[in-house]
Order: structure tokens, then C-alpha cells, then sequence
């Protein structure tokens, strides 16, 4: 699926989160820019449904744009309706993930134990967010959980950044990382970071 392929050569999913629905041509062009065209628009603003749709209506061609912070069936099938490629959770929807199922959508859960993980393959998932990464123990966590379930891959998010990148880039266990480091700041601001992200990643491989 063209989708995997791309996030697996990026290796990097933003966590981008809008407050105002002028803010999408300009962050995504910054982005585009500093060479990262991976978009997770956050469903934790009123704006975010418009925002998304804005990111697909302009940007289709050039990014992989999903829906994060996704909590419920109501905001997965709004999302998966004005084009999200890909839903993100905080933690597990069995009903997110039978809405994405229906509509052949990757859906990354948020899991931080055994049980979750088991309940995810149950689901036919085989890629998830370890969330918050850093408080559930970081790459030592993904490490033990990566021995027990050896089909599943990660998507730590939640203290992930620059210092520590390349340590869970080079894990095999690790599908992609998530963050909102390099969306901090100016358009320029986020080019510069989005290139120091993907010049991280060059480094990594």
C-alpha cells in the first residue's frame, strides 16, 4: 500500500494541531518544503475537520494526511469522509477500528501493555502507537513488548525528539516515530525543522 511505503521511507508522522483553519495551507507548505509530506491533523479543535479537509483539497497529491486524536466512530467516519488516508488513536477504539476496517483505512491504536497489544492483533492490527512513549518506558518498553508480540511493529509517540530520534530509529521494532517537535514556531521555523528531521532519518538508515 502506497501509504506504508511512504511513512516507512519518512519514518517521521507529525502531530500537527491546528487552532485556526487559516493555519493549513501555510504549515503544510513549510512542511512540504522542509521535505516531510506526512500529516496527522488532530481531531482536538473545533477547526480540525475543516482543516483536514483543506489539507486534502490542496494537498492530496503531495502528502500522506490522516486524522489523529481520533476518540470515537462519530469522529473516525467524519474524518475518513473528507479523505484522512490514515486514523490515529490515544488509545484503542474497537469501534474506530471496525469503522476503518469497513472503509480499508490503516487504523494505529494507542497501546502502553500486553493486553492492548493482544487486543489489536484480535483486530488485525499489526502496527500501533505505544503512547505516551516516554512515561511507559521508551525504547526498554518497546524492547520487552517487541519480544512478547514479535508480529507487531511501534509508532511511539509522546517524548519522542531530536535528542532521542536516532535511538528508536534504529530499533527494529520501530515502524515510525510521532511527534509535534518540528511544528513548534514560524512556517520557517518548521521548514528548518522538518529538515533536520528527515536529515536525522538519512542518518539513521
Amino acid at each position: 500500500m502506497k501509504l506504508f511505503s511512504k511513512i516507512e521511507e519518512v519514518r517521521i508522522v507529525p502531530v500537527v494541531v491546528f487552532n485556526n483553519a487559516s493555519e493549513t495551507i501555510p504549515t503544510l507548505n513549510a512542511m512540504k518544503e522542509g521535505g516531510l509530506p506526512v500529516a496527522e491533523i488532530c481531531y482536538r479543535t473545533e477547526c480540525a475537520p475543516e482543516c483536514l479537509k483543506i489539507a486534502v483539497s490542496h494537498f492530496k497529491d503531495d502528502f500522506v494526511i490522516g486524522a489523529g486524536t481520533v476518540i470515537n466512530e462519530q469522529q473516525a467516519k467524519e474524518a475518513i469522509s473528507l479523505g484522512a488516508q490514515f486514523i490515529v488513536s490515544p488509545g484503542l477504539s474497537v469501534s474506530v477500528a471496525k469503522v476503518c476496517k469497513e472503509n480499508n483505512i490503516p487504523y494505529f491504536p494507542g497501546v502502553a501493555t500486553p493486553t492492548e497489544i493482544m487486543q489489536a492483533i484480535e483486530l488485525g492490527i499489526k502496527i500501533v502507537k505505544f503512547f505516551p512513549a516516554s512515561v511507559y518506558g521508551g525504547i526498554k518498553a518497546i524492547n520487552a513488548l517487541g519480544a512478547a508480540f514479535p508480529q507487531i511493529k511501534f509508532l511511539p509517540t509522546g517524548g519522542v525528539g531530536p535528542d532521542n530520534l536516532p535511538e528508536f530509529l534504529s530499533n527494529k521494532k520501530i515502524y515510525a516515530c510521532g511527534g509535534s517537535w518540528m511544528m513548534k514556531g514560524t512556517p520557517e521555523d518548521i521548514k528548518n525543522k522538518c529538515k533536520e528531521a528527515i536529515d536525522i532519518v538519512k542518518g539513521a538508515k
